[in-house]
This record gives structure tokens, C-alpha cells and sequence, in this order.
């Protein structure tokens, strides 16, 4: 059972319904301040958040097991770490195989690609609006 699942995510205004959604699909939302590159493209980098809270989360003993959502390979030292505190349950990797970062597939973590399980995958009740 899962008792926490963060999202961390650039706050851009337009996405006000988006962050309303998944907020009552149960997330925990945890916004990072978003720039913008010189062609005005958003970039909200929440690496480090995502690496702080679940560090904190470990030392304060508030889970179990985390299961960690990414491809990027930026958490390979998340990953060991939870890995060496026997609390990784698994990796949901959005990519496939071929774009999983070989330094999430170098820690030897379980992972499974969410492209292999899709048509396994839906919303309990609810109609996503996006």
C-alpha cells in the first residue's frame, strides 16, 4: 500500500487544473520555482528536492519501501542509496528500455518500463481530464 506519493514539479500558472487534479488523485504536489532558457522553454530542476526529501524520509523512518519514477540517471545515487538502507521497492521507469539511463540499470535495481505494462495500467474510477 502506498502511503505517500510526491510529485515534484514546476509551477507554471496555465497548468492550475493539471496540479488541482492530481492533487485529488492523491499526490503530494511539492513545487520547485521554474526559469525559462533563452527560447523561453520552462525548466523546473527538482532533482535535488526529490533527493533531499527522500534522504529525509529515510532517517525519519517514514516509509517502508520507495518506488522512484524516472529514467534519468541523476538518482543513481539515490538508488544506491536507498538500496544500501533496504528501502527501494522498484523503479517505473516513463522511458523504455533503450532511453533508461544505463546508470539506473548499473545499480542493478529492479525496474520496469512503464511503455511493457501500459495496457495494464488505469484510473480507479476516475476520467482524466488530460
Amino acid at each position: 500500500m502506498i502511503k505517500n506519493a510526491y510529485i515534484f514539479i514546476g509551477l507554471i500558472p496555465k497548468y492550475k487544473e493539471l496540479y488541482k487534479y492530481l492533487q485529488e488523485c492523491g499526490f503530494i504536489l511539492i513545487f520547485k520555482e521554474v526559469v525559462y532558457d533563452g527560447d523561453g522553454k520552462a525548466k523546473g530542476n527538482c532533482d535535488a528536492d526529490l533527493v533531499l526529501q527522500a534522504t529525509r524520509d529515510v532517517y525519519e523512518n517514514k516509509f517502508n519501501k520507495a518506488i522512484i519514477v524516472s529514467s534519468d540517471g541523476d538518482y543513481a545515487g539515490l538508488i544506491k542509496f536507498l538500496q544500501e538502507k533496504n528501502k527501494l521497492k522498484i523503479i517505473l521507469s516513463p522511458s523504455n528500455q533503450k532511453k533508461c539511463s544505463i546508470l539506473l540499470k548499473r545499480t542493478n535495481a529492479s525496474i520496469t518500463y512503464l511503455n511493457d505494462v501500459k495496457d495494464k495500467i488505469f484510473l480507479n474510477n476516475k476520467k482524466s481530464p488530460y
